[in-house]
């Protein structure tokens, strides 16, 4: 008889554990809970939270919206980085609470420069126009 190892349930179990974190600092930023200058009227979404795989810490990615600048409101975040750790703790059933970072998520304004890349017209122009030529054979390439 196969003996069954936890390698199975613990794998992605970093992964769930940060979706979780993603779900409850959502809520905790919903409700107004925290109570920082920076982050007051400020509106912000919990874009993803990455885990490393031993659960000791969490990297946090945010996005404030509006016209609100990013890097006071990151301030107020790692202002109150001990009081939203001690929150998740009441939220989450984890055995040990990973230590909580904070970083401003990049990947829209990178897909926004991608995207206004591909609109330029010699981008657009070749991605249209058909090669010319003969299409070489295999060997060739």
């Amino acid at each position: 008889m196969a003996r069954r190892t936890n390698r199975s349930n613990a794998f992605g179990r970093h992964l769930r554990v940060g979706e979780a974190m993603r779900h409850e600092l959502a809520a905790i930023f919903a409700r107004g809970e925290v109570h920082d200058p920076a982050l007051d009227g400020v509106s912000i979404t919990v874009t993803e939270v990455r885990v490393t795989p031993d659960l000791h810490h969490a990297t946090a990615y945010m996005l404030p919206l509006g016209e609100n600048e990013a890097e006071p409101v990151l301030a107020g975040l790692k202002r109150s980085a001990g009081f939203l750790r001690s929150q998740l703790a009441h939220g989450l059933r984890l055995r040990y609470m990973p230590t909580l970072a904070f970083a401003i998520d990049q990947s829209f304004a990178y897909a926004e420069k991608i995207d206004a890349l591909l609109k330029r017209p010699e981008v657009a122009r070749d991605l249209r126009t058909p090669p010319t030529g003969p299409v070489p054979d295999d060997d060739e390439r």
